[in-house]
């Protein structure tokens, strides 16, 4: 890597030291990093239900099922390979690499759409990874449960509390010590998910193998073909990985080479979400076998369990799965991305106390106030017009720029840069933007497009890749 990455010039108003680009020299990713990353992005609660839900929605063979979720992963690797291929060779993270395409200034708008969608679910992924550090309470000192304030009791509140500040001291000791997390959380999942396979194994003896062949068969009552079936579930999967997508160079910036990079990545999509589902499979089998039923959320699983033991490690796993997640999807990218917005004030630290302090109200008030006031279409129509902006910055820098930025105009606020457009603002960018987002909040709020599946994000990152193509060649 011959690029000079330190900047010589820059504009106040642009940098800081966690915006600046990383040299090589202090890089200390590996493959193994990107795929905890990765590993902690699917072990959720909600990816194990989805998991184990796709062999029983569908009435797809079981091995047909795997070769969806298999193409979903090589799809979403040859996404995030194009996204992070620029990150790792000049070392920056997404709301500068926007800049390139939509201006020094027009990046913010893309930051803060990405902020707002991942703070909103920093707070709601805060309350449900301290439901589970409350049922370890529960478990160890007893309790009712009854709503003391906000629909919670005064275990929950205890709870939700220590989950925030571990939060909080986590990103405050930096970079270096979320990455440790996160290369102990995925390993430890995978642990005690293979442990719970192996008790459920147990206990359902030879009836695991029985359901697992009734469930390869397809026992599931989708209407409509098999094919049908199969792009549902691929769309679904890549619908599931989409709010990374987009800022993934906020990870790969870290990574020493581009091979380092496609290996975590190649481990950590396809190969990893084909075990997980595996796991995810095997449990689902042995629930039915054993109690009669398909048990796809994993507190039911321990519940039924009933070992002290067992519900102990569950909970320190759920925990760690969901701030796992929650560092991942929606801690780091709002991070970055208020730094974007005012370098010279917000740095990391900073941008992680707003998001934060968000989270405490959104958290506190999901059980009583936010999850009955159906926020989600708005939420969801932020995260649509995203989609977009992943293809203009992808045609931007591979058949506009070539490959190349010029990573000292990415800092600088001369008129005369290359990255200063119109006054800051790519205007062709915006028309690009501004008409493909369309489409993309149409699939959210229109029922005739429900049948696109996760399959609309995909089609608006196209709109916007080859309008923004057409508006800028001409």
């Amino acid at each position: 890597m011959s690029e000079d990455l330190e900047v010589k010039n820059h504009e106040p108003s642009l940098y800081n030291e966690d915006l600046r680009p990383i040299p090589v020299k202090e890089r200390t990713w590996g493959w193994f990093e990107i795929f905890n990353v990765w590993a902690n992005d699917v072990q959720s609660l909600f990816g194990y239900t989805l998991a184990a839900s796709l062999f029983l929605s569908y009435g797809l063979n079981g091995w047909t099922v795997f070769a969806a979720i298999m193409v979903a992963g090589f799809f979403v690797m040859w996404l995030v390979n194009l996204m992070g291929e620029p990150s790792v060779k000049y070392g920056i993270p997404f709301p500068v690499m926007a800049r390139s395409s939509m201006g020094i200034r027009g990046a913010n708008l893309p930051a803060v759409l990405r902020a707002i969608v991942a703070i909103f679910w920093y707070g709601a992924q805060t309350y449900f990874a301290s439901t589970a550090v409350a049922l370890l309470l529960k478990a160890l000192f007893g309790g009712s449960g009854e709503a003391l304030f906000l629909g919670l009791g005064g275990l929950d509140w205890v709870a939700f509390l220590m989950v925030w500040l571990f939060q909080i001291w986590l990103f405050w000791n930096g970079i270096e010590w979320i990455t440790k997390f996160l290369n102990f959380a995925g390993p430890f999942v995978y642990a005690v998910m293979i442990i719970l396979a192996g008790v459920i194994w147990w206990k359902a003896g030879p009836g695991l193998f029985a359901e697992l062949g009734t469930i390869f068969q397809g026992t599931g009552s989708y209407e409509g073909s098999a094919f049908t079936a199969f792009l549902a579930i691929v769309g679904t999967m890549i619908a599931y990985f989409a709010a990374v997508v987009i800022n993934y160079g906020d990870f790969s910036r870290f990574v020493k080479t581009q091979g380092e990079m496609k290996k975590g990545n190649f481990t950590g999509l396809p190969l990893n979400i084909a075990f997980f589902s595996a796991i995810a499979l095997v449990v689902t089998a042995g629930t039915v076998a054993i109690w009669g039923e398909a048990l796809t959320n994993p507190t039911d699983i321990i519940a039924r369990v009933d070992s002290l033991p067992l519900t102990l490690i569950a909970a320190i796993m759920f925990f760690a799965a969901t701030v796992g997640i929650n560092l991942v999807a929606n801690f780091i990218p709002p991070a970055y991305d208020l730094a974007n917005l005012y370098p010279s004030k917000i740095n990391f630290r900073i941008g992680g106390l707003i998001t934060s302090g968000f989270a405490l109200v959104i958290g506190g008030l999901w059980v009583s106030v936010i999850s009955q006031i159906g926020i989600f279409n708005f939420v969801n129509t932020l995260g649509a017009i995203l989609a977009p902006i992943y293809g203009i910055m992808i045609v931007d820098y591979y058949m506009i720029k070539h490959g190349k930025l010029d990573i000292q105009n990415l800092f600088s606020a001369d008129p005369a840069g290359k990255y200063y457009y119109d006054n800051g603002w790519n205007k062709r960018a915006l028309i690009a933007f501004a008409l493909t987002s369309l489409f993309s909040v149409a699939t959210v709020w229109a029922p005739s497009l429900e049948f696109l599946s996760g399959f609309s994000w995909v089609i608006g990152a196209v709109l916007g890749g080859a309008v923004y193509y057409a508006v800028t060649k001409k």
